[in-house]
C-alpha cells in the first residue's frame, strides 16, 4: 500500500482512492492505492509502486519512498498491510483504472486535521471493544485500516505521534 504525498501551492496533500463497487472486497470504500504481492515483485515496495501504477497510473519513477507506517491487519478481510509513504514531485496527473477505482481523491492534510472531520468510536469486536477511527470528508467517509494509517501519517507529519502509538482495526 502506498500513501502518496505531494505539495501543491504550499500545502501538503495525500492521494486516496474510492474502490470500485464491483471488487470482491471493500467495495466503494476509500483507501490508499495498493494490493497484493506478486511473485515477480522484488519486494513489498515494488508491490506498492506496481499496484499504485495499475490503479491510478502513477509512474513509479515519480515516487520517492520516504518511510513506512506500522504494519497492520484488517479484521473484515484478514489482510496484512505494509504501508509505505511516498513523496511526489508536485501534483500528479492520475488516470484511475475503472476496473479497480471509481475515483481518485486528492485531500489536503489541513482538511484531515480539522477537528470536525475526525472521530473515534469503540466497537465490540470479539470479546473486547476496539477503537475505530473515521475521517468524514465531503462525500466520503474514511474508516478502518485506511483511517488508522491516515491517523498515524498525520501524527508523524505534525510531530504529535510516534510509530507504534496506534491501535489498529
Amino acid at each position: 500500500m502506498l500513501a502518496p504525498l505531494f505539495d501543491h501551492e504550499g500545502e501538503a496533500w495525500v492521494v486516496l482512492t474510492r474502490r470500485s463497487g464491483h471488487l470482491r472486497s471493500h467495495q466503494g470504500e476509500v483507501s490508499f492505492p495498493g494490493g497484493g504481492h506478486d511473485p515477480a515483485d522484488a519486494d513489498l515496495v515494488a508491490t506498492a509502486l506496481r499496484e499504485t501504477e495499475e490503479e491510478i497510473g502513477l509512474d513509479p519513477a515519480s515516487v520517492e519512498v520516504i518511510g513506512e507506517l506500522d504494519h497492520l491487519s484488517t479484521i473484515s478481510s484478514r489482510s496484512f498491510i505494509v504501508p509505505y509513504v511516498g513523496a511526489l514531485r508536485g501534483r500528479p496527473e492520475l488516470r484511475p483504472n475503472p476496473s479497480e477505482v471509481d475515483a481518485v481523491l486528492l485531500v489536503a492534510l489541513s482538511e484531515l486535521l480539522m477537528p470536525e472531520v475526525f472521530r473515534e468510536e469503540r466497537w465490540p469486536i470479539g470479546p473486547e471493544e476496539r477503537p475505530i477511527v473515521f475521517f468524514e470528508l465531503v462525500g466520503d467517509t474514511v474508516w478502518g485500516a485506511t483511517a488508522a494509517m491516515l491517523r498515524q501519517l498525520l501524527g508523524l507529519v505534525t510531530g504529535t505521534l510516534g510509530r507504534g502509538d496506534l491501535d489498529h482495526d
